[in-house]
């Protein structure tokens, strides 16, 4: 059978067609944003990749301890665990909760390269059972025995209040950066407490991450205005450094008040410049509740997303 020209042209414009309109439905389904709560997400420039769940092990926590290790080494180790069989991979340390050893011994049988721990030096009056505050180097070398670790993902300095805190911690910053440097550690940041010295990591570009409170109510935050402190997160964000929500439950006084959760997750997840979240988890149900919340979150968003569309 011959097929002439014109007959040629249209089928071979209609299998076009029929190509472009396969890859565009494809490029959508690549694109659709992901529903899963504990997904993957660039902590702004660090290069590090976190869940966007993470594993908070500081509630409540000073002088080296905190809700969780009160639970008792076995029942926080296997929280620890379901977390990440949960699918949690960022999990949240400090020297002020004395965290590193449960974290250690609960992932100990984990490749070290599926998961990311942060930490935070003490550099404040009290918090700590020792008056010493060694330099950081000398506090990172002993942070990674006790994380068992050849490498610490980030590290930051805890707790900041003073709106010239980048003056203040100029030595220790430069220790981090040498160890950053060094591959000792991978990135770098800082913990805040008041919205002055949130300011202040907009323009230093020594700040490679930021944990900030943030929730829908303004409890334990910097300001009771939830929009003042995202104002400030938004330019943080702009600016390419990782952005750790925390405080998202109040620092728990929403535990029991499921529609204040609920709230709570859709405003920070709505934001659009907070990277991860971390909660300090204290039961699995917590973990399972906090995700299922997140998810609904998320195919909510989506949804809405692709009725824009």
């Amino acid at each position: 059978m011959q097929l002439n020209r014109r007959r040629f042209l249209a089928a071979t414009i209609a299998g076009a067609g029929g190509i472009v309109l396969e890859g565009q439905a494809l490029g959508a389904r690549r694109s659709a944003p992901s529903t899963d709560p504990f997904q993957l997400v660039p902590l702004g420039k660090t290069g590090l990749k976190v869940s966007l769940i993470g594993f908070g092990t500081g509630m409540r926590g000073s002088n080296r301890e905190s809700n969780q290790t009160r639970l008792g080494k076995d029942k926080f180790e296997a929280l620890l665990r379901y977390a990440y069989d949960r699918g949690c991979r960022f999990f949240d340390c400090a020297d002020l909760y004395g965290t590193h050893p449960y974290v250690a011994d609960a992932l100990k049988r984990i490749p070290r390269e599926r998961y990311v721990v942060n930490t935070k030096i003490w550099v404040l009056p009290g918090g700590i059972p020792e008056r010493d505050r060694p330099d950081a180097n000398v506090v990172v070398d002993r942070f990674r025995k006790e994380l068992n670790t050849d490498y610490i993902d980030m590290v930051l300095i805890h707790c900041m209040f003073s709106d010239t805190w980048c003056d203040e911690q100029k030595r220790q910053m430069d220790l981090l950066a040498d160890l950053k440097s060094k591959g000792v550690i991978k990135a770098h940041g800082v913990s805040i407490h008041s919205v002055g010295a949130l300011k202040a990591c907009v323009q230093t570009k020594w700040v490679d991450s930021v944990h900030s409170r943030i929730n829908a109510y303004g409890d334990s935050m910097d300001s009771r205005d939830p929009s003042v402190v995202a104002a400030v997160l938004k330019q943080i964000h702009d600016a390419g450094k990782g952005v750790v929500g925390m405080k998202l439950i109040g620092e728990g006084r929403y535990r029991n008040d499921p529609e204040k959760r609920d709230r709570s997750i859709r405003y920070v997840l709505g934001l659009g410049c907070v990277d991860t979240m971390i909660v300090g988890f204290e039961k699995p149900e917590e973990i399972d509740d906090f995700a299922t919340r997140v998810k609904s979150a998320l195919v909510e968003r989506a949804s809405q997303q692709k009725a824009a569309a």
